[in-house]
């Protein structure tokens, strides 16, 4: 095993699911971790498991980041530690229950950790990226970002959030050499749907990834210079065609006049 490293990869929600599978995958491509989660025995189950695999050296730290004392910890080593190159933005929660059924304030910790932390934390580690002249960021969002009907619109408004921070990412830090991509899966096999009350047992088969599957296809995305990986869209040229005509929209969208039809003539 190679001892040279890529730099240190912090990787947040990293204690199961989707961020324990980065944190495997990036090991193994040369990174040490720093692994970001609540649960200190299961980010050292994880960070014992990779290290053991890989021979990278992994840490971990147990933080809460609805906390603002655990949230402004990791903050800080984003912001102090030379050695980091890339931010995987994972930690996150859910939740499939209609807006009119769901508890309001379960719905605000679920902005505080999906938006808030998510952005704070970003915010910690550009700066350093551009100062160094390169580093990743990559925001784990999820498909309801364009589907919001799909699942609870909070949770929809919370990831369409991450998927325009990093748009706005890409072209605010397009001359700093520090690379943005929004990940944005489908349906998941992970513990999300349990804790959000909706067992995946209940969900077609069909449409439902492994984590690892996903993982490295957000990867290979990644490898593959991608702004916006959906893992499971067949055809690139999708994205392309919902892109550009988004981007048709833009010369128009702001005026001196209103648009013809929303011109009422006047009565005598």
């Amino acid at each position: 095993m190679s001892t040279t490293s890529t730099g240190i990869a912090v990787v947040t929600g990293a204690s199961s699911g989707i961020g324990a599978i980065y944190a495997d995958r990036l090991a193994h491509r040369g990174y040490d971790l720093v692994l970001v989660a609540r649960s200190q025995k299961k980010l050292d189950e994880v960070a014992g498991r990779v290290a053991g695999a890989t021979g990278r050296i992994v840490r971990v730290m147990a933080a809460d980041l609805n906390d603002k004392a655990d949230l402004k910890r990791v903050e800080t080593l984003l912001a102090s530690e030379p050695e980091i190159a890339m931010l995987v933005n994972n930690a996150g929660v859910g939740s499939v229950a209609p807006l009119v059924e769901a508890d309001v304030d379960a719905m605000e910790q679920m902005i505080a950790l999906n938006v808030t932390a998510l952005t704070r934390l970003t915010y910690a580690a550009a700066p350093s990226f551009v100062s160094r002249g390169g580093g990743a960021i990559v925001n784990v969002a999820s498909i309801v970002a364009i589907r919001p009907e799909s699942l609870n619109g909070v949770y929809g408004g919370t990831k369409a959030f991450v998927l325009a921070f990093s748009l706005s990412l890409v072209k605010e830090l397009a001359a700093s050499n520090v690379r943005v991509q929004a990940v944005l899966p489908g349906a998941t096999a992970t513990d999300f749907w349990d804790l959000s009350g909706r067992p995946i047992e209940n969900l077609p088969s069909a449409i439902v990834m492994s984590a690892e599957d996903m993982v490295d296809a957000a990867l290979a995305g990644f490898d593959q210079g991608e702004l916006v990986t959906i893992p499971a869209l067949p055809d690139a040229a999708d994205w392309h065609a919902y892109e550009a005509a988004r981007q048709k929209l833009m010369p128009n969208l702001s005026h001196r006049i209103p648009a013809a039809r929303y011109r009422v003539a006047a009565t005598a």
